[in-house]
């Protein structure tokens, strides 16, 4: 039964994106808030209907930024994503170039002034980074990025990337670290949405000027302590 709920839920979120999609998509050439609107009333009906159809409730701990600030987030599942955007006021990601000309998706990440990165060349990833970063700072937005450059598993490791900190580096602006347990209710790759609460914490920012040792151990510590707990609850 539940794998049928999961189902339906996944074709009703998908036929909403579209639907809204094609409501914004004209709306975006008015204004870059009208943008951001969109996609978080969508994040938002995912967040509603998730409750209703699966039983996955979502809860924010901790208090989201709303200025200028540098994100770095533990990624479990797109579930992830759509938590982020529905409270982040002005939200923009690193992101592998695949999604770029993904329908909607890839629409509306340009539109925002996502940084695209190709995950598969190093050096070229990092001055692509840098490029996109440099090329698209806005005031009060907040940039997202994923240290571990993709979607982990909970209890699964993987290292942090350099990413995060030339970006913390350039932008020199505090860094919210954020944890998540979604991963337990909303798997990466599977149709199976199980009911229970899926949490985000935003932890206490990290201020601008650490060395690169500093920071990177301070991310990791802080997002995977945090995680773990979350996991554990869960």
């Amino acid at each position: 039964m539940q794998w049928m709920k999961s189902l339906i839920f996944i074709f009703q979120m998908y036929l909403v994106m579209v639907i809204m999609a094609l409501i914004y998509m004209p709306l975006t050439l008015i204004s870059r808030e009208l943008t951001f609107k969109g996609i978080r009333q969508y994040c938002l009906w995912v967040r509603i209907s998730a409750r209703f159809l699966v039983g996955l409730k979502t809860e924010i701990r901790g208090t989201p930024p709303k200025n200028e600030v540098l994100v770095c987030s533990k990624h479990q599942s797109f579930f992830d994503i759509l938590i982020l955007c529905s409270v982040l006021p002005k939200p923009r990601f690193v992101m592998k170039k695949q999604l770029r000309n993904t329908p909607i998706i890839g629409f509306f990440a340009r539109k925002i002034g996502c940084v695209v990165v190709d995950r598969g060349k190093k050096k070229l990833a990092i001055n692509q980074l840098i490029q996109g970063v440099s090329s698209r700072q806005t005031t009060e937005s907040q940039l997202v990025i994923y240290p571990q450059g993709t979607r982990v598993a909970p209890n699964q490791k993987l290292p942090y990337k350099i990413g995060a900190y030339v970006i913390y580096e350039m932008l020199s602006k505090h860094c919210v670290p954020v944890a998540t347990n979604v991963g337990c209710f909303w798997p990466k790759r599977a149709i199976l949405r199980r009911p229970g609460v899926a949490i985000m914490e935003f932890m206490p920012p990290i201020e601008p000027g650490l060395n690169q040792r500093d920071f990177m151990k301070t991310i990791e510590t802080v997002i995977e302590g945090a995680s773990n707990r979350l996991i554990k609850e869960a």
